[in-house]
């Protein structure tokens, strides 16, 4: 009997995330190492359980994580986008919930580019008057 996977792509900043659900005992592996170990941060492994808790699926499903790009923070934000989008490819029911919390929107912000003439992206050399 085939195992039921269900795959997803999560994005955030430059960090891309590949997501494969399946049943399981609640394992989340990250570039095959344990959650607790890629992501030593409470807070960004909250954020990537923000999804499950929401539907009450967590400790039902063992997630392996495929992220590259980007620093901590857009890391976890990809994973849970991720997460969030094959959460719904195995139960359409969900969409409404994710949607409404806003865990299925791509966050479009990215970095500004550099300006020629300035400092950063925005930020000016100091101007003397005199």
């Amino acid at each position: 009997m085939a195992e039921i996977k269900y795959t997803a792509t999560g994005r955030r900043k430059t960090s891309i995330a590949q997501v494969t659900m399946m049943p399981g005992s609640g394992k989340i592996v990250v570039n095959k190492k344990p959650v607790e170990t890629y992501f030593p941060r409470e807070v960004l492994r909250m954020i990537i359980r923000q999804p499950l808790e929401l539907v009450g699926a967590t400790g039902k499903h063992d997630i392996t994580v495929k992220v590259e790009g980007g620093g901590p923070t857009g890391q976890a934000g990809a994973v849970r986008h991720g997460i969030s989008r094959a959460l719904t490819r195995m139960d359409a029911d969900l969409r409404g919930r994710l949607k409404k919390e806003g865990f299925l929107t791509r966050d479009p912000r990215e970095k500004e580019r550099k300006k020629y003439g300035l400092k950063g992206a925005r930020k000016r050399f100091q101007f003397s008057k005199r």
